[in-house]
């Protein structure tokens, strides 16, 4: 420790242990603690307390009888386990007596300051710092302190219990570890004491009838299967199955989802034999005996084993696809030619639970959906993969949300009241729908899909998460559709569906509601990121109002929106998809637009729209866009001039983007030299480079990139280092630019960076010449700013030292006020 620190640190163990002073900040005793722990880390924590004997002061001033905070002492227990889980420093803690009075029953544990569950909480922290070694394990026994645990599992707060339910977990694993002379006796009954305790406590819960004390059991045993792999825990697993299977004859079985966590956490455990602990019959017949919720989330983490038996990966995909072959039987809808449904019965217990209830139908069937989703693109998904049937299972969900299904049956038509109109089966339907395009499916079927995503896109009834994730399945969908042999174009039943869609997106380009628009606008730039270049898209395109339109809502009231727009437009002018409006008012569509998306850069009130013209402009910049390449020098100024004098750091941020697309035009990418490369990197020709260097000072990009390498914005800042560093590392081979370190030119311009990382940019730079700025940046420490921009914002003032100081500052311990601005 430092002697400044170990100086401050009487005067703050005092405040600490005085109850009349105020409340120290949670922050700060968080901050005190890993310090402590870094300490401990690093050297003895004997020495630590005999070179700093207020510390121990400390720890026995909280046991006097007084009204101490309970987070300061909560922290004293925290701090205490820090302490002696080196075992020479826990002994010389247990001379004093000083454990068993703060973790024994003389402690907290028997004072009104127990009912605080952060007492409770540092209690168990400082517990599970403390064991470590050996003698932990024998104080703990001998204080009683297992006991108290096992009570605390069932702790009012959640956050006490779990903490409870780990230490036993860590304790169990400790007394495991055996003595240095060899590892444990794989015979539970030579287990050591402390194991056999919390093993028979473990078994007492299993026995019991009361459900809390079941989960606390299988929380415990789950997560000491799933950090613990040694041998031993086999042979807990094997004297523990039978009082686990035992629970499968309960009705209803008690804590099921803590069962399913239990026996796929030992399913996955690398230190245990699936075959010859009973492990593959107990989770079938818990697969049998859970409910259709329970089971579901069971059979998912069973079919995303690695190593299962195919008779067990059949059963539970079986189970995962009931509610889905409910749903088909109760439409009267045919399975489809092959498939798993074929063979998968709707059960009585599965449709019982679809249809005496909408908020358990409705569960039931999104978690399914969502199940199957996470399992299409797994490697070890079922195979054969039932696509046809399951396309149609999610058609008629959608259908029967709608009301359009044509349900044969009782069943079937209960089925579709309780769906009409249930917006969250709709969103998880089209999700599962769109993840489904990954594969093939019947042609039939996938026009009956292209008909139901276009019935969702059509109705006035589809909400807005509804319609966009309508969508963003259209956009799946349309992705994966056939191509013609030795054409990238669509085919023409593509083309079709397209004719049809288009309307439907002008229609919902003119809705109301502005996230509707929203997702009208990324669905059109997705479309023509993908297909802009296409000759059947772009005529079905301009043959409808759908650019007129999306060019009126860069005006649009919501910031969103415009957004939106103005992405939209960009990608629709890169693809030349921009029509001109009508009337000789208009030359041209293209200049008209990029004077439109200026003036957005120049006035709108909102950053998003902002953003969205600096990430256009930068795009059309890289692309050699048709109305940038006509005058590029002008078009870079005049955007960086505008986004330099933006108050929004993210649109600064882009105009670096920009700065460093337009330099890297000039100069060329940024190189990796290889060191075992036999010649080294060629320098640019000092004509070209002249050339260059004068191009970037008429469209004043070094004003730009030095104004900004001190925004007070860090992000800023540090992408302008990096431009500046990429652009002297371009031009140090450069011997012909040189120029004297003492020209007035060159002292001129430093002068005015200091005044500007002062504070004061008033005063520009003027006309800058490319000897004069290449001077400036060689005298530049540029590492040593990206360096200090790497810190953290409070790296100056992060020292423990300074943790002390503002701790005792704000008690007003110290002459003066030098507390840290957090």
């Amino acid at each position: 420790m430092d002697p400044e620190c170990s100086q401050l640190l009487p005067a703050l163990c005092a405040v600490l242990a005085d109850p009349r002073q105020p409340m120290v900040d949670d922050t700060c005793l968080e901050k005190l603690l890993d310090w402590f722990k870094t300490i401990t880390e690093a050297g003895s924590s004997l020495l630590l307390l005999q070179e700093n004997p207020c510390l121990v002061e400390l720890l026995c001033h909280v046991l006097k009888p007084q009204d101490l905070s309970s987070r300061v002492l909560s922290f004293s227990l925290r701090l205490t386990g820090v302490f002696a889980a080196q075992e020479d420093c826990f002994q010389y803690l247990q001379q004093g007596e000083l454990l068993p009075r703060l973790f024994g029953e003389a402690g907290p544990l028997g004072g009104a300051a127990w009912t605080a569950p952060t007492v409770r909480s540092g209690w168990i922290q400082g517990l599970r710092s403390l064991a470590q070694h050996p003698s932990a394990l024998h104080f703990l026994a001998d204080c009683g302190a297992v006991d108290t645990i096992f009570s605390l599992q069932g702790d009012s707060s959640l956050f006490v219990a779990s903490a409870a339910g780990q230490l036993l977990v860590h304790i169990l694993s400790l007394s495991m570890r055996g003595p240095a002379e060899g590892p444990p006796s794989l015979q539970a009954d030579d287990w050591p004491p402390c194991a056999q305790k919390i093993v028979g406590h473990i078994e007492e819960s299993l026995r019991s009838t009361a459900t809390p004390q079941i989960t606390q059991a299988l929380n415990v045993l789950t997560t000491t299967f799933s950090h613990c792999h040694d041998p031993w825990t086999q042979v807990l697993w094997v004297q523990l199955h039978p009082l686990v299977a035992a629970l499968l004859q309960k009705d209803p079985v008690p804590a099921a989802h803590s069962l399913v966590d239990l026996l796929l956490s030992v399913a996955r455990s690398p230190g245990l034999s699936s075959s010859s602990c009973g492990l593959w019959e107990t989770l079938a017949q818990t697969l049998s005996h859970l409910s259709p919720t329970q089971a579901g989330l069971l059979a998912l983490g069973i079919l995303k084993l690695q190593d299962c038996p195919q008779a067990l990966r059949a059963q539970a995909f079986a189970v995962l696809l009931q509610p889905l072959a409910c749903v088909l039987q109760a439409t009267a809808q045919g399975p489809g030619p092959s498939g798993l449904l074929d063979s998968t019965a709707a059960d009585s217990v599965t449709a019982d639970m679809l249809l005496p209830s909408k908020a358990a139908c409705v569960g039931l069937l999104c978690q399914t959906l969502a199940h199957l989703e996470l399992l299409l693109p797994l490697p070890q998904r079922p195979c054969p993969w039932p696509q046809a049937p399951l396309l149609g299972a999610a058609v008629t969900l959608l259908q029967l949300c709608r009301g359009s299904g044509s349900p044969a049956s009782d069943a079937g038509r209960q089925l579709c009241a309780l769906l009409l109109g249930c917006v969250r089966v709709q969103r998880a339907a089209l999700d599962f729908l769109g993840t489904l395009s990954q594969e093939t499916g019947p042609p039939e079927l996938v026009t009956q899909v292209f008909a139901v995503l276009l019935e969702y896109l059509r109705s006035p009834d589809s909400s807005p998460t509804v319609l966009k994730k309508a969508f963003q399945a259209t956009f799946r969908w349309l992705l994966s559709s056939p191509r013609t042999p030795g054409c990238s174009d669509l085919d023409s039943h593509t083309l079709l569906f397209l004719r049809e869609l288009l309307p439907v997106l002008q229609k919902r380009l003119c809705s109301p509601c502005w996230e509707v628009r929203d997702s009208g606008l990324e669905f059109l730039t997705q479309m023509t990121r993908r297909w802009g270049g296409q000759a059947g898209f772009r005529h079905a395109l301009l043959a409808s109002e759908v650019p007129r339109l999306t060019e009126q809502l860069l005006r649009d009231p919501e910031s969103y929106v415009r957004a939106s727009a103005v992405t939209a437009m960009g990608q629709l002018s890169s693809q030349g998809l921009c029509v001109p409006p009508a009337g000789p008012e208009h030359p041209g569509s293209q200049q008209s637009l990029l004077g439109e998306l200026l003036h957005i850069l120049s006035t709108d009130s909102e950053g998003f729209p902002r953003r969205a013209v600096m990430q256009v402009f930068t795009q059309w910049l890289r692309d050699s866009h048709a109305d940038v390449v006509g005058d590029t020098e002008q078009f870079v100024a005049g955007v960086l001039q505008v986004a330099g004098q933006d108050l929004d750091w993210e649109v600064r941020a882009q105009g670096l983007e920009l700065a460093l697309v337009f330099l890297e035009q000039m100069l060329g990418p940024p190189r990796s030299h290889c060191p075992y490369a036999v010649t080294p990197p060629v320098a640019a020709p000092a004509g070209p480079l002249t050339q260059a260097l004068q191009s970037l000072c008429r469209v004043r990009l070094f004003e730009f990139a030095f104004r900004a390498l001190f925004d007070c914005d860090r992000p800023v800042a540090q992408k302008s280092c990096d431009l500046l560093l990429l652009l002297r590392a371009k031009t140090a081979s450069s011997s012909s630019l040189q120029e004297p370190r003492s020209s007035p030119d060159v002292a001129s311009v430093e002068a005015a960076l200091q005044r500007w990382r002062a504070g004061d940019q008033a005063q520009p730079l003027g006309d800058l010449e490319p000897e004069v700025v290449l001077a400036v940046l060689r005298s530049m420490d540029l590492e040593g700013l990206r360096g200090a921009l790497a810190e953290s914002s409070d790296h100056v003032e992060k020292s423990p030292q300074s943790l002390l100081q503002d701790m005792l500052a704000t008690v007003g311990i110290l002459g003066e006020n030098e507390a840290d601005c957090y």
